[in-house]
């Protein structure tokens, strides 16, 4: 099992150009090999097998960069290759842009060419490099790459590959039996529901913080395209879009957090947030709440706990289904937000979906 710790670090100008090198070597290197590939697909019909080595030669900047770091640009390269081969509805590998594509480069830890020691990383090529390093790591964990990369807004982060056992912090099995199950169903206004109370706070934090990014934009776009206030208001707007980001990935992990240490099983709909943003033109919302990324963190989390995420069935039907007596009511309509059944129950249409889920998902653990 893998786990990955990223510490913002502050190099100094010398360092920041070797990184800007080392940044366009990558692209360049990716786009001629992406290049000669399909080049060589053309001819022959067979795929080329390119190393940075062979380009080294006609392009000698790229002998100034980490060599790892081109090494690994190949590797990359060659897995989106075989994904496209494999699964052609992957997509074919895309030539990486200079202003649009994100600045990052990985390199491997090798005869011990990259250490950590308090607030300070050495990396290849960069020597030194101050680091914030915010919580410790164990000495146990192996530490297997490096991964630098430079945010829109200019600063620099450092992300630590560990390698650890995968049974190191696990707690064993669960008694399906007596489990807490927690269900939790998908709102288009607050994230999701749970079957059970657990306080939080409101989620989107693009909705309250849109008037202040629109008045940004606004003023980006007065200004002359190349002069030294237009990337002065541009690194507002990165800035601007990178606090949203933090907040709604803070809120996440430490509610992530809070309920794989309160819960055994958390019930989920196996539902595609993508396919939801696309045709039910709620995109902005959907993308907003970070209810994948939250079914994301949430799921390794309880993994490293020896616990355990279920996914219901999209198609189940947990919000036409009464959660007391079992009555489908099949003229549900999507306006109703009050769920109300024959048998005397009526409760919000959301927590029902909710208990339902929780209650398919035990049926499905005790059935195997």
């Amino acid at each position: 099992m893998n786990m990955a710790y990223r510490f913002r670090i502050y190099p100094t100008r010398e360092q920041e150009n070797l990184l800007a090198k080392t940044f366009g070597s990558c692209r360049f290197l990716y786009n001629q090999m992406l290049s000669d590939k399909i080049r060589e697909y053309e001819v022959s019909k067979k795929m080329l097998r390119n190393t940075p080595a062979m380009y080294k030669k006609e392009y000698p900047f790229l002998k100034e960069v980490d060599a790892l770091a081109l090494a690994n640009v190949q590797l990359h390269l060659e897995k989106a290759y075989k994904n496209f081969f494999r699964d052609p509805q992957s997509g074919f590998p895309k030539f990486k842009s200079k202003h649009r594509s994100r600045k990052s480069y990985t390199t491997n830890l090798v005869n011990g060419n990259i250490q950590v020691e308090d607030h300070w990383i050495k990396l290849p090529k960069l020597k030194w490099i101050r680091m914030k390093k915010h919580r410790d790591i164990p000495e146990k964990y192996r530490l297997k790459s490096v991964t630098v990369s430079m945010e829109p807004s200019g600063k620099y982060y450092a992300s630590l590959l560990y390698e650890i056992s995968d049974c190191e912090n696990q707690t064993g099995g669960v008694d399906y039996e007596d489990a807490k199950i927690l269900g939790i169903d998908y709102a288009m206004c607050g994230m999701a529901v749970f079957s059970e109370n657990i306080k939080k706070e409101d989620a989107g934090y693009f909705r309250k913080s849109e008037e202040r990014l629109a008045r940004e934009q606004r003023k980006l776009s007065h200004c002359e395209k190349g002069s030294r206030n237009y990337f002065r208001q541009k690194k507002r707007v990165a800035l601007c879009h990178e606090k949203i980001r933090n907040q709604r990935r803070d809120f996440l992990h430490k509610l992530s957090r809070r309920i794989a240490d309160e819960y055994d099983v958390v019930a989920v709909e196996d539902i595609d947030m993508k396919a939801m943003s696309q045709c039910m033109h709620f995109g902005k919302s959907v993308m907003d709440n970070g209810y994948g990324m939250f079914r994301e963190l949430l799921e390794y989390k309880l993994k490293w706990e020896g616990k355990k995420i279920v996914r219901v069935d999209r198609f189940f039907p947990s919000s036409k289904k009464c959660c007391k007596c079992g009555r489908v009511k099949e003229e549900l309509k999507l306006s109703d937000r009050v769920y109300i059944c024959a048998c005397g129950n009526q409760m919000d249409r959301d927590l029902n979906a909710a208990i339902n889920i929780r209650e398919e998902a035990r049926r499905m653990l005790l059935a195997g």
